[in-house]
C-alpha cells in the first residue's frame, strides 16, 4: 500500500502530522539536529507551547542541554518565506520565557545560528554540535 505523502511522521511526538511545507522543514531540521548535530531525539520537542504575558506561542523546536535545561529554539517557516527580522523577533519572543543561548532560524533553503554573547545574540557561522550546548 503506498504511503499518504500528506502525512510525515513526527519522531519527537511520536505520531504522523499532516506534511505542510513548514512540517516538512520542521521534520528536516530535527533530522539535521539528530543526524549531524548528535542531538538524541528525547532531548528535544516540537510543537512546545508557552505562554508570554496573555498570548500563547508555540515554539517549533526546542532543544535541551545534558542538564535538561533548554538551550536551543528553532524556529522553521515554509521554504517560501523570507528569513527576515520578523522571524528573529518571533523566535526572540519565545527566549523571553525561555532564556537559551542559541537560536537558529530556517526555512530548509537557509538556516542561521545565533548564540548569545553576554545580553546580545550574535550571528555565528557554524553549529555546535550538541554535546557543546550549555
Amino acid at each position: 500500500m503506498p504511503k499518504d505523502s500528506s502525512r510525515i511522521w513526527d519522531p519527537l511526538r511520536k505520531k504522523e502530522v499532516a506534511a505542510t511545507p513548514e512540517e516538512r522543514v520542521r521534520q528536516w531540521f530535527i533530522g539535521v539536529l539528530r543526524d549531524n548535530l548528535g542531538v538524541p531525539e528525547h532531548m528535544m520537542m516540537s510543537e512546545v507551547g508557552m505562554k508570554l504575558g496573555q498570548k500563547d506561542f508555540r515554539a517549533d523546536i526546542l532543544v535541551y542541554s545534558k542538564a535538561a535545561a533548554p538551550v536551543l529554539i528553532v524556529e522553521c517557516k515554509r521554504p517560501d518565506v523570507t528569513l527576515d527580522g520578523k522571524v528573529i523577533d518571533q523566535a526572540l519572543r519565545y527566549n523571553m520565557v525561555l532564556d537559551v543561548k542559541h537560536i537558529v532560524i530556517t526555512n530548509g533553503t537557509k538556516t542561521y545560528i545565533f548564540s548569545k554573547e553576554d545580553s546580545t545574540f550574535v550571528q555565528k557561522s557554524t553549529f555546535p554540535c550538541w554535546d557543546d550546548l550549555k
